[in-house]
């Protein structure tokens, strides 16, 4: 008896123009991120507030299946904060 050998073909999900689309939302999600980050680290007790407020607004509003890239980016921007 032979066995059969089954391949499987890795599709890319998207044409070139939607993983362009994902890429650029992905990459606006971090920039943002660490512009927030960027507004806690000033001394001013309003601006740290809304920076806290922003950062918060920012984590819940990421679609969960491009946390996993945003994550990558952040990580390449040395953000300290991390998706769950």
């Amino acid at each position: 008896m032979a066995s059969r050998v089954r391949f499987r073909v890795l599709r890319v999900v998207g044409g070139p123009q939607q993983r362009l689309l994902r890429w650029q939302s992905v990459r606006t999600w971090a920039r943002l991120i660490r512009e927030a980050e960027g507004l806690w680290r000033v001394d001013v007790r309003d601006l740290r507030r809304l920076a806290a407020h922003e950062l918060g607004q920012l984590l819940q509003e990421v679609p969960p299946r491009l946390r996993r890239r945003v994550n990558r980016w952040l990580e390449r921007l040395k953000v300290s904060t991390r998706l769950g």
